[in-house]
């Protein structure tokens, strides 16, 4: 048995595991071992992470991903999503204070990276990890590496502009995707109402509801026709909170993922999947992260 830790840093929790890399398949069945505590002030990050590595027990390996900007070193050059998080040196410190190597990456890249090797992305040469949470995360696994970019900063796929003259997005710019296709989006679309109460009056078939959900689910197909514009795809891998109610919304991203993708009728569609690992994906990819770092 080899047992690899993992912990993903949210925006509001962080999740730990243990999983047993000698296994073929890995989902939420098959975790040895796991917490989760709140997300603490960047301040505090690095500390509560070796206490984190500390409650997981003895393993073979940790690693850690964490959102936005992320050297190739490990270190979190900024996060809108976490106060203070301004060259945090978390991988170098975390190697420090554990006396081990502790990876670290984004935690966009880390999802990909599991549901690539374990869960909807099985198989694909070319597959985009989307997460539709509280903001936008994206990682992209082509070939069977992560594309990290020369500086790691690849995949901030929620910050590209659809519309410049839009809101303000949490990063400072105006219009990103995130600020349309995310969960805070849908609120903002729906006016303030919480996003859960917009799709539960859908399912029961309120006109006012499905039109909320017919303009959010076209913000986020304008950003997966980007993606496929850009690299071409088999599959496309949407996860995130906003993706548990996939039953509702992905006929409708569907639709209208071909109303505004670049000549739809002369090519190849990727296939656009929704995630299988739920939760659990960034901190498993964590955990896997140490297996195909350089």
């Amino acid at each position: 048995m080899t047992l690899a830790a993992g912990i993903d840093v949210g925006g509001t929790k962080c999740l730990g595991v243990v999983i047993d890399l000698d296994r073929d398949n890995v989902g939420e069945r098959d975790i040895v071992r796991q917490l989760r505590h709140p997300t603490p002030h960047a301040s505090e990050l690095v500390d509560a992470l070796v206490d984190m590595a500390s409650e997981l027990g003895e393993v073979d390996s940790i690693a850690v991903g964490v959102p936005g900007l992320i050297t190739l070193e490990g270190v979190m050059r900024a996060s809108p999503n976490i106060p203070g998080s301004v060259d945090v040196a978390v991988g170098p410190e975390l190697t420090a204070r554990l006396g081990r190597r502790v990876h670290v990456d984004n935690d966009g890249n880390l999802a990909a990276l599991a549901e690539w090797r374990y869960g909807a992305g099985r198989g694909a040469r070319n597959m985009w990890m989307v997460t539709l949470g509280t903001g936008i995360g994206g990682g992209h696994v082509l070939n069977g590496v992560v594309q990290r970019g020369v500086n790691g900063f690849a995949g901030e796929i929620g910050h590209t502009v659809v519309n410049p003259d839009g809101p303000r997005c949490t990063c400072g710019r105006k219009g990103c995707w995130e600020v349309y296709a995310s969960g805070r989006g849908l609120g903002m679309l729906a006016s303030g109402e919480p996003g859960e109460s917009v799709i539960h009056r859908a399912r029961e078939g309120d006109a006012d509801a499905i039109t909320v959900l017919e303009a959010f689910s076209r913000w986020v197909a304008i950003g997966l026709s980007n993606i496929t514009n850009v690299s071409d795809p088999d599959v496309i891998v949407i996860g995130g909170g906003v993706s548990e109610a996939a039953d509702v919304l992905m006929p409708m991203v569907r639709r209208w993922f071909v109303e505004t993708l670049y000549s739809p009728e002369q090519r190849t569609h990727p296939d656009l999947r929704v995630a299988q690992l739920g939760e659990h994906a960034g901190a498993i990819g964590a955990a896997l992260l140490p297996m195909f770092a350089s």
